[in-house]
C-alpha cells in the first residue's frame, strides 16, 4: 500500500475566504490556499491590492470589506455564498495593533483594536459557520492570533492588541467546542515576529530587531515562507482530528 500524506492537504473544490489579504501574511496565506486548489476570495479595504492579488492566482476573487464596520464581515460571507455557493475555509487574518504605553492609550482606541482583532473574527466565523452547518459538510476556521497571546514584550507596549489576541485564542477554543457537532473545526495560528506592514516599526529598525532576536531561541525573526505549512495544515483535512488548538510558530519566543 502506498501512503500519500500530502493528499490530505489538498483543497480542490473548496471555497476559502482570507481577510486582511491586501498585504503581508494575508496575501501569502491566500496564495498558499490557491496553490492547494481552493477558490480563494481575498478581502481587505484596499480594493486595488486585492484585485491585483486575485488576478495573480489561479482561482482568485476579490471582495472589498472593512471589518472595522459592524456587519461587514457577515456581508462578506453573504457575498461569497452568492458568488460561489459555499464557504469551506475561513482565515480571519485582518488585524491592527497599537504600540502605545497603556497609560497613554485612549479607551476609544483600545475598543477599536478589540473590535477589529476580536469582534470581527467572531462575526466572520459566525456567518461562515451558519453556511457550513446548513450544508452539512463542515469546514475549517483559522483565526490568526499571535505570539503576543502568550507573551508580552517590553519593546512592544500593546495592551489592546495583546488583550484582543489573547481573547481570540479563548474564542477559538469556545467555538470549537460549540461547533464540533457540525464538523466545523476552529483553530488558531499564532505567528511570532514576521515582517509585515504591522511590524515594520520593529523589523525595519536594526537596533530594535537585533534586540528582539536576542530574546528568541532561534535568534531571528520569521521568514515569509515559514507559515505556509502551518496554515496549510490547519485549513485542510490534514488537521481533520484537530480543533480548539493553537499552533504557535515563533522560533521558540514564547518558551
Amino acid at each position: 500500500m502506498t501512503i500519500d500524506p500530502l493528499a490530505a492537504f489538498r483543497l480542490d473544490g473548496k471555497v476559502a475566504i482570507v481577510t486582511g489579504a491586501s498585504s503581508g501574511l494575508g496575501g501569502r496565506f491566500a496564495q498558499v490556499l490557491d496553490s492547494l486548489g481552493a477558490t480563494v476570495v481575498v478581502s481587505a479595504r484596499r480594493t486595488d491590492r486585492i484585485e491585483k492579488l486575485a488576478a495573480e492566482m489561479a482561482r482568485g476573487d476579490a471582495i472589498a470589506c472593512d471589518v472595522s464596520q459592524r456587519g461587514a464581515s457577515a456581508a462578506l460571507v453573504a457575498s461569497v455564498i452568492e458568488r460561489h455557493g459555499q464557504v469551506d475555509v475561513v482565515v480571519a487574518n485582518a488585524g491592527v495593533t497599537e504600540t502605545t504605553p497603556a497609560i497613554k492609550e485612549s479607551v476609544d482606541r483600545f475598543a477599536e483594536v478589540v473590535d477589529i482583532d476580536l469582534v470581527a473574527p467572531f462575526e466572520l466565523a459566525q456567518a461562515a459557520a451558519q453556511n457550513m452547518r446548513e450544508r452539512g459538510e463542515g469546514g475549517s476556521i483559522v483565526n490568526t492570533a499571535s505570539g503576543a497571546s502568550f507573551r508580552s514584550s517590553p519593546m512592544l507596549p500593546q495592551a489592546s492588541y495583546s488583550a484582543a489576541k489573547t481573547g481570540l485564542v479563548g474564542l477559538t477554543r469556545e467555538l470549537a467546542v460549540q461547533w464540533s457537532r457540525y464538523n466545523i473545526r476552529v483553530n488558531a495560528l499564532c505567528p511570532g515576529m514576521f515582517r509585515s506592514e504591522m511590524t515594520k516599526e520593529l523589523t525595519d529598525n536594526d537596533d530594535l530587531r537585533t534586540a528582539f532576536e536576542r530574546s528568541v531561541p532561534l535568534r531571528r525573526i520569521g521568514q515569509e515562507h515559514e507559515l505556509d505549512a502551518a496554515l496549510a495544515f490547519l485549513a485542510s483535512p490534514a488537521s481533520s482530528y484537530m480543533t480548539g488548538q493553537t499552533l504557535v510558530v515563533d522560533g521558540g519566543g514564547t518558551l
